[in-house]
């Protein structure tokens, strides 16, 4: 949502309502839809799979990136909990997939052409900075892409995504970010995240809602009922990798 708001220069029009001003309008002619955009989902989890859902039904094309391979029609299936409706579940919305948790095999990915990228990777100690300088880099040489985090704020390296951003697109900067999360938060009143006019920044609201507690309450009745039949938890912590 945050990203389609960026594309229509949401910012601005909420400017001109401010004003109580009909402001001259042709700079919206160069609004771009996401037809035929590359949407890049690194965490290839529930959320990233609703993401893909939304883009695909907007005309892009989606890649997916998970920590371990998913070779086979099984392995890309969504074994959590799923709300009807929603989501992947069978994971045949990718038109490729990509995994791993070193740098090369994030930079193959990185380098699909990505014009829009959703971070909805969990933190662990693989995780934390996995995007930094070198990463924008990338990302910034062909598409100048929009950076979505949903995630945590330490999967970034804050103020070299910073310096991306201010770096203007047609030099390899990124055309914008929309943050729900930051490093550290609150994100303080002296960051420069909050004026920089490429950026929309939200306080760790996006899995926020009304049906949050009743969809937890669908899975913990699911749980019980399958351990009274003694079979597979869904939606469990693997302590292990860290999520």
């Amino acid at each position: 949502m945050t990203a389609l708001a960026h594309n229509h220069l949401l910012k601005g029009l909420l400017e001109f309502q401010k004003k109580k001003k009909w402001e001259d309008t042709n700079r919206f002619r160069e609004v771009t839809d996401f037809v035929g955009q590359r949407l890049g989902v690194l965490g290839y989890g529930s959320i990233g799979r609703q993401v893909a859902r939304v883009g695909k039904a907007m005309g892009m094309d989606i890649i997916a990136y998970t920590a371990s391979p998913r070779d086979t029609p099984e392995s890309k299936h969504d074994k959590g909990f799923i709300v009807p409706g929603t989501g992947d579940p069978d994971g045949s919305i990718p038109s490729a997939w990509y995994s791993g948790l070193d740098k090369a095999s994030l930079h193959h990915f990185l380098k699909q052409d990505i014009d829009v990228l959703l971070i909805s990777v969990p933190l662990t100690n693989e995780t934390t900075h996995f995007l930094g300088r070198e990463e924008f880099e990338i990302l910034g040489q062909n598409r100048q892409a929009f950076i979505s985090n949903i995630s945590r704020g330490q999967i970034v390296n804050q103020d070299e995504m910073i310096a991306a951003l201010k770096r203007k697109p047609e030099d390899g900067g990124l055309r914008g970010a929309a943050l729900d999360v930051t490093d550290p938060e609150p994100l303080p009143e002296d960051s420069e995240l909050w004026d920089l006019s490429n950026v929309i920044v939200t306080p760790h609201i996006s899995g926020s809602g009304s049906a949050y507690v009743d969809r937890a309450f669908q899975v913990l009745d699911l749980n019980i009922t399958r351990l009274e039949k003694g079979e597979e938890l869904i939606n469990t912590v693997n302590r292990k990798r860290g999520y």
